[in-house]
């Protein structure tokens, strides 16, 4: 009799035919199978742990090998002492020949179980039936399908299976994920292309990133793909001219997606990573179009470069293909830079500008009419926020069915130059600009004339009153009436302003604005001489009472009674008796009726219980509600920006000094022009844990919070110089802050600097500090899903 071991080792090495010859001639009953292979499953253990323990029993129960038909298969088990072993035999073509049927009649839960033998049993099907089943799960529009057949992909790419994976289907199934409204696994299976090598041509993937961008992670991870994509072509790498290089070339970014991604960063709120990407542009030749030059602009206001918009205005003032919309989203870009930088004189000359042209337009549209009749229902009117809004309705939160979504396999396929893609990529990037078109609020068109709205004038009041610059206010006004007379003085855009004034308690500089109007020979009405004397009353000065009764005689100004009640209770407070029988005799001689005009306390009344958002309800909310902005911050940003782009980080800091010592506190984008400034140089990691330091010392002690783009840029140096104990600190408060972060880009950045840190066992002997950073790497990893 052989040994266990011998037995052991030869069994190991012996076929599945011999195997059940040494089970027949041991005394065992079988049942023999042939033409099918064996599926062993026995409690997770090795075979040849269950032959060693089965082998050394041979007296033991009998052996039973069954076939496998079908779901309903019958299976039969050998027991030993050890435990149990189950071999069920599958034909693999069979199987195979089974998942397609099931996917061609829809069985996807079949198909799946199928699939799931397949693999347990031989691994991976063939090529064509891994590709049927994605495409047919993908067409499904259902998430859980959706999910399964991405699960595949990833599971595929993990066991070293990408060739069973088609470059269409890959894309196809990343289109429909973005268009279901999932954008983390859309761009994963985009970037799980190029890694292959199977380089997707734009016309596809700008599509895949436009409904990407419809979604604020996606529109991030659509910037963070043009990066990478775009660094691949950077400062003429690719040689367009060999043939070989074709299908990278077809993937280059062009006009529309570089579009599609600045309209979402836009839209989002991540400016300067949508900087980042214009900062590029040159180096991979993307030209701009009308539509790139008004997206730039918004660019530039939100992030403040007024230079950058200045050299732009000529670009635009030359064009000849904006249309009037553009026009308008331009101009509405420059005044709100002017107003950010606290630029008042060249904010109110636009004003001025603006509506003297609204004027000369007028009268000669005017004086046209005379000779030619227009029709006035088919001439244009002026562009509203809710026309636009019922000409695109839905926006971003445009819901369509499923039915709308959905796409065939053989339909997109046979598009083999994905002319379909493009055209709907260029259908969402309208949706986009529209959305962007309705963000304007300080300018409107007329005919295609640009005039100011209710906004702006709020806006440019509330500069001139914060900085003191109350006559210039009133001349500015008095400029802008004479340009747009209003219907009456007493609807003047001045006497708002007055009238807001008192409301908050301004009552100096509304004595100011009110004396301007008469030294400028505009006459007003009693109200506001009678709400600012009422007022003046309530607050017990005596000196600005007498003074203004006196301009208010001197005027011509017949007081109300409610004016005369309140001089009067005013003296009797005072114990001024005399003066009180002096006021009541002159108000019965004038014969002023006891109603007397209410217009003030009837306007403050009606914007206190939100009434018509009338200019003075628009000033009081705008006061109210919005802080102070520190002009000189953005003049600060653009210096310490400019020398963190020129790479000279010595001159930054002295500039970030400075900056605090004149009181301008830095803001989320100071630090982040800092923070992008150190890694462009490389190396310089315990510079930005000093400044990681100061920001965690605001955050706690102020109202300020960093957003996404500044924490991002944080956490990707912290990653990349392996100081993960910071890391794990960025993440926390991202986290926290319910922030979207591309672990993807973070597994990619960790596996190519410290794939090998850590990996093998502890070391018995260990520094608390070692122990620490042991400790804050692995949880990074645990983190990224790479234990």
């Amino acid at each position: 009799m052989l040994s266990t071991r011998k037995l052991k080792r030869q069994v190991v090495a012996l076929s599945p035919r011999v195997l059940f010859s040494l089970l027949s001639d041991s005394g065992h009953e079988t049942t023999r199978v042939s033409r099918c292979r064996m599926l062993v499953s026995w409690s997770s253990r090795p075979v040849n742990e269950f032959l060693e323990s089965s082998l050394t029993n041979l007296n033991g129960p009998t052996v039973v090998v069954g076939i496998q038909g079908g779901f309903n298969h019958q299976s039969y088990s050998f027991s030993t002492l050890a435990g149990t072993i189950l071999v069920q035999a599958r034909d693999p073509a069979k199987l195979c020949m089974e998942i397609e049927n099931a996917i061609d009649e829809d069985r996807f839960n079949d198909a799946w179980k199928l699939f799931e033998q397949h693999l347990h049993m031989d691994g991976f099907p063939r090529k064509s039936i891994v590709n049927k089943l994605l495409t047919s799960y993908s067409a499904s529009l259902g998430v859980p399908w959706l999910e399964k057949a991405y699960g595949l992909v990833e599971q595929a790419i993990e066991e070293s299976k990408e060739n069973l994976l088609e470059k269409e289907p890959l894309i196809y199934l990343s289109f429909v994920l973005a268009k279901c409204g999932l954008p983390v696994p859309a761009s994963t299976v985009l970037r799980k292309l190029i890694q292959m090598e199977q380089y997707p041509p734009v016309t596809a993937w700008s599509a895949i990133l436009a409904h990407m961008s419809l979604t604020a992670p996606g529109a991030y991870l659509a910037a963070e793909l043009i990066l990478e994509i775009g660094y691949l072509f950077q400062d003429g790498r690719v040689d367009p001219r060999k043939k070989i290089n074709a299908p990278l070339i077809a993937m280059k970014p062009n006009t529309i997606a570089m579009n599609i991604a600045l309209t979402g960063c836009l839209l989002f709120g991540t400016t300067r990573k949508a900087e980042q990407l214009l900062d590029m542009m040159p180096r991979i030749g993307i030209r701009a179009d009308t539509n790139l030059l008004i997206i730039m602009a918004h660019i530039y206001e939100r992030n403040g470069r007024r230079e950058e918009l200045r050299k732009l205005q000529r670009h635009i003032d030359e064009s000849q293909s904006l249309t009037d919309t553009q026009f308008r989203q331009f101009y509405n870009c420059l005044l709100t830079c002017h107003l950010k930088f606290g630029d008042l004189d060249a904010a109110s000359n636009m004003v001025l500008i603006m509506l003297r042209k609204a004027r000369e337009a007028r009268n000669s549209f005017a004086t046209a009419a005379l000779f030619f009749p227009i029709d006035k229902k088919s001439s244009p009117g002026p562009v509203s926020q809710e026309s636009l809004s019922h000409k695109e309705s839905g926006g971003l939160g445009n819901n369509r069915s499923n039915k709308d979504l959905r796409i065939s396999y053989e339909e997109f396929y046979r598009d083999r130059n994905f002319l379909k893609l493009e055209t709907e990529a260029k259908e969402v990037l309208s949706t986009l600009l529209v959305e962007l078109q309705m963000q304007v609020e300080l300018i409107t068109t007329e005919r295609g004339i640009l005039q100011p709205t209710e906004k702006i004038y709020v806006k440019l009041v509330k500069a001139f009153l914060e900085s003191g610059k109350t006559k210039e206010l009133a001349a500015f006004l008095i400029k802008a009436e004479k340009e747009d007379s209003p219907a009456s003085n007493d609807d003047s855009a001045l006497v708002h302003v007055i009238n807001s004034c008192i409301s908050l308690g301004w009552l100096d500089q509304a004595h100011d604005l009110l004396d301007e109007m008469r030294l400028a020979g505009i006459r007003t009405s009693s109200s506001v001489y009678a709400s600012l004397l009422k007022a003046y009353c309530k607050a017990n000065r005596t000196g600005e009472v007498t003074a203004l009764l006196r301009d208010a005689r001197r005027a011509g100004i017949q007081l109300d009674s409610s004016s005369y009640n309140a001089l009067i209770e005013f003296r009797v407070i005072q114990k001024d008796t005399k003066e009180a029988l002096h006021i009541f005799k002159e108000m019965k001689e004038a014969k002023i009726p006891r109603t007397g005009h209410q217009e003030f306390e009837m306007l403050v009344k009606g914007c206190a219980e939100g009434g018509e958002a009338g200019l003075m309800a628009k000033l009081l909310r705008e006061i109210k509600e919005e802080q102070a902005a520190d002009s000189g911050v953005h003049d600060w940003n653009n210096v310490i920006h400019f020398f963190c782009k020129k790479r000279l980080m010595q001159d930054a800091e002295k500039a970030l000094k400075k900056m605090r010592s004149l009181g301008h506190a830095p803001n989320a984008q100071t630090f982040h022009s800092m923070v992008t400034g150190y890694a462009a140089i490389g190396g310089k990691y315990i510079e930005v844990t000093e400044l990681w330091g100061e920001m965690k010392s605001i955050a706690s002690a102020t109202s300020m919070k960093f957003d996404q783009e500044l924490l991002d840029s944080v956490l990707y140096t912290f990653v990349r110089g392996g100081f993960f104990s910071r890391a794990n600190e960025v993440v926390d408060m991202m986290e926290k802050g319910k922030m979207f972060i591309d672990k993807y880009k973070y597994r990619t950045l960790y596996l190519k600097y410290h794939k090998t840190l850590y990996k093998g066992k502890t070391p018995k002997i260990q520094t608390e500090s070692q122990v620490k950073k042991r400790e804050a790497a692995l949880t990074l990893k645990k983190w990224l899903g790479l234990n």
